[in-house]
């Protein structure tokens, strides 16, 4: 199990890293890279150095929403944010009060009907908590649990709910009067675009991540181009990131995603030749696991996902992993255990904590590269 130190708050990236300082860009921030036990430091405009030609990055395509938005139960202020948007149309949703220095607190619950005004004339209703509906349906091949396309997924715990929106379409209402969420480590708001990563393309339908998918944060299109002119190939997938709780680290509830076929081929040639397949996030592991079949090979796949990665449920094609530094209550650490074990995992934290790397959405990252000494002393050591 975790073995992660609790994290001090001045480590918190308040600000991006292209506030920090004059002449700084998104790519100025620090990287740890761990091969087993081994950790060794950087600076993220090197990854290109660090990889290596057939290696594949896939990445996480899918927008950041302004999903903050003011609204009234009654005469309380309330502030709506919007986490996953249904195939049926409604949005998955929690409630929380202004704290009164520009962020939020959770809020007690509110029951069934509860209704919310939201700016604009607008109105958001309850109508029922993510837990009280889930349905099963085997995807082809997958072997995976899926939610039924005619109705969104459910999952545990009453901080989420399902509400409708009437009297405005939720798309303007996000474009109009929407901020992105921002917690209590961030100094103070910032705009949409410092959000969205470089590989973030629109939905037609409005959805995205409530949160950004931050892994890919530092990526430029200079450093894109420098990555594919060395032979480095990228495979965008989709997963739509619903909101995380600022005050329990909860396991990720089901989440929209695709698969396309082009990059279920890249990634499987990758694995074929040789080349590394390289997930850019947590959000990117998600999305392209829930894509292997029993058979070891991805497929195009879409729809709904609650495929939780565990250590011991281990991973079918993602040899390495690109991502934040993650709280040690975090469910995503099970996830990285699962890609590089505990012991790497606890390894890397302490280098992170002893050089002050900072945490959080505008934070350093970590890049997990397969141990490959140690595969090839496994391999010696069998060589009769």
């Amino acid at each position: 199990m975790r073995t992660v130190p609790r994290v001090p708050g001045e480590l918190s990236a308040r600000v991006p890293a292209e506030q920090r300082g004059p002449g700084l860009g998104r790519d100025a921030v620090r990287l740890l890279v761990s091969r087993g036990t081994q950790v060794a430091h950087h600076v993220f405009r090197e990854l290109p150095e660090l990889l290596r030609a057939g290696d594949v990055l896939v990445v996480n395509t899918s927008p950041t929403l302004a999903a903050a938005v003011d609204g009234r139960v009654g005469h309380a202020h309330v502030v709506v944010h919007f986490s996953t948007r249904g195939d049926d149309g409604r949005w998955a949703v929690e409630l929380r009060e202004p704290d009164g220095r520009g962020t939020t607190r959770a809020r007690a619950g509110s029951p069934a009907g509860t209704e919310v005004s939201l700016p604009g004339g607008g109105r958001l209703k309850l109508v029922e908590p993510l837990s009280a509906r889930r349905e099963r349906l085997e995807p082809p091949g997958a072997g995976r649990e899926r939610v039924e396309p005619a109705g969104p997924p459910g999952a545990g715990g009453e901080r989420l709910w399902w509400a409708r929106v009437v009297g405005a379409d939720v798309r303007e209402v996000l474009w109009e009067h929407g901020r992105p969420i921002r917690y209590s480590y961030t100094e103070r708001d910032q705009p949409l675009a410092a959000y969205q990563t470089v590989f973030a393309l629109p939905s037609p339908d409005g959805a995205g991540s409530a949160e950004m998918p931050s892994a890919a944060r530092p990526f430029t299109a200079r450093l894109v181009t420098e990555l594919v002119s060395r032979g480095v190939q990228f495979a965008p997938v989709t997963l739509h990131t619903g909101v995380s709780s600022a005050e329990a680290h909860e396991p990720p509830y089901p989440e929209r995603f695709v698969v396309p076929e082009a990059s279920a081929r890249l990634i499987n040639q990758a694995g074929a030749g040789g080349g590394r397949v390289i997930a850019v996030g947590t959000t990117a592991v998600r999305a392209v696991e829930s894509a292997v079949g029993p058979d070891g090979v991805v497929r195009a796949a879409s729809g709904w996902t609650d495929l939780v990665v565990t250590p011991e449920r281990g991973v079918g094609v993602v040899a390495g992993l690109l991502t934040g530094l993650h709280e040690p209550e975090a469910s995503h650490l099970l996830m990285l255990e699962a890609v590089a074990g505990s012991a790497a995992v606890a390894r890397a934290y302490e280098e992170a904590l002893d050089g002050l790397y900072l945490w959080h959405e505008f934070g350093d990252v970590h890049l997990i590269l397969p141990d490959e000494t140690a595969h090839a002393e496994h391999c010696d050591g069998n060589v009769s």
